[in-house]
């Protein structure tokens, strides 16, 4: 295949290799997304699990993905072989579905979900870097734009499909998580057409990946992070919510479609403008719109209204998914860039989790607007820590 997909593509500055981990995304996400909103009901309607498991099982599993990217992230740079560690993660991924399925308690579910999780995280890290270096640094938001097209317009396909399987062709709620397997290997596929860059400083790389050579910067903005992270909790406690106010199975899965969708939506424009105007300016208009959904979150009980609000969040969703990896990616140099989003999602991750079982223990023994307004705190907290304590040479290639 010679150099061609990593060579860009005259006048739009992507290249092969974009293209096909943007699809590799988007399988991927097809086959998660079919099973991510009806797990939670998986859990606690056919075992019989309370909100406080839900919370355990999601924030461990978001978690592992997470941290997980760190380990692989540093390990890509130091072997340079990041294709091959992003192939075993899409493969685990992938064989982690059906085995959800066939799971008889939460315990198996947690188990399986783990898989899953680990091998997503597995994956993220090398992808992320293969894409950084499959474009030119003033491409490098669209690149990552137009990944998080893939992503979320799997994330809007697989809900869909599984509307269409449980109310049109009356599969059980089982055999979802079985067909989840086939594209989550046609996402398999796709990483294995593309072409990986040879490593520039072969003979440097046990030296060079060391998280003490991260520049003051990279830290300061992955407080913010973690401080953010620390209310964003699991996405479950979004469905479990439309459950709380009456909205019916098939019409909660699709309002979660609609947010994948305007996820999607914004994922390229976000990375683009990123480029021209900021990571920065445009990473702070997500974190707004993340504290106004979650107060509205806590507060509405009218279907239609948190449908609106449910799309709204899918803007926040798709600019802090593009914007917020390649701002992590432009503090550091290239020989670190595999680590440094590794260690960007590891924080995300970590907080996550905490996040999570706070919401899952919030929901259980509080109730269940708590969990919004502990989401919204933090929201606003990570919004002013962005302001202060994030550096304003935020343009790409800043170090």
């Amino acid at each position: 295949m010679g150099s061609s997909g990593i060579t860009p593509r005259s006048g739009t500055g992507l290249s092969r290799n974009t293209f096909l981990l943007a699809f590799a995304s988007l399988f991927a996400d097809i086959s998660t997304e079919m099973l991510y909103p009806v797990l939670p009901l998986f859990l606690t309607q056919t075992l019989k699990a309370t909100g406080s498991i839900v919370g355990l099982v999601e924030g461990f599993a978001q978690a592992i993905q997470n941290i997980v990217q760190g380990f692989s992230g540093t390990l890509s740079d130091k072997l340079h072989k990041r294709k091959g560690i992003a192939l075993a993660g899409y493969l685990a991924a992938a064989i982690a579905k059906p085995l959800m399925g066939i799971s008889t308690a939460w315990q198996g579910v947690f188990g399986a979900r783990l898989l899953d999780r680990l091998g997503a995280g597995t994956r993220s890290a090398p992808r992320d870097a293969l894409i950084a270096s499959s474009v030119d640094e003033n491409a490098r938001g669209k690149a990552f734009g137009l990944e998080g097209i893939g992503d979320n317009t799997g994330a809007f396909v697989g809900p869909l499909l599984a509307i269409f399987l449980l109310y049109s062709l009356h599969v059980g709620m089982r055999t979802i998580f079985y067909l989840a397997l086939i594209p989550g290997l046609l996402a398999f596929v796709m990483v294995l057409l593309v072409t990986e860059r040879p490593a520039a400083v072969r003979a440097k790389s046990k030296m060079d990946v060391n998280p003490r050579q991260f520049p003051s910067g990279y830290w300061k903005y992955l407080s913010v992070i973690a401080l953010f992270g620390l209310g964003n909790s699991s996405n479950s406690f979004l469905i479990l919510r439309t459950q709380d106010i009456g909205v019916p199975l098939e019409t909660t899965i699709l309002m979660y479609a609609l947010f994948n969708l305007g996820a999607a939506l914004i994922s390229f424009p976000a990375g683009s403008f990123s480029d021209k105007l900021g990571r920065k300016n445009v990473l702070l208009v997500s974190f707004i719109i993340f504290t106004l959904t979650y107060i509205g979150f806590a507060h509405v009980q009218n279907a239609l209204i948190f449908a609106a609000l449910f799309i709204f969040y899918g803007l926040y969703q798709g600019i802090f998914r593009a914007v917020g990896k390649a701002f992590a990616s432009d503090f550091v140099p290239e020989n670190l860039r595999a680590s440094g989003v590794g260690w960007y999602s590891s924080t995300v991750g970590l907080l996550g989790l905490v996040a999570s079982v706070v919401a899952g223990l919030l929901w259980d023994r509080v109730g269940h607007a708590a969990v919004f307004y502990y989401g919204a705190i933090f929201g606003l907290a990570g919004s002013i820590g962005l302001i202060v304590l994030t550096p304003k040479h935020d343009h790409p290639g800043a170090a």
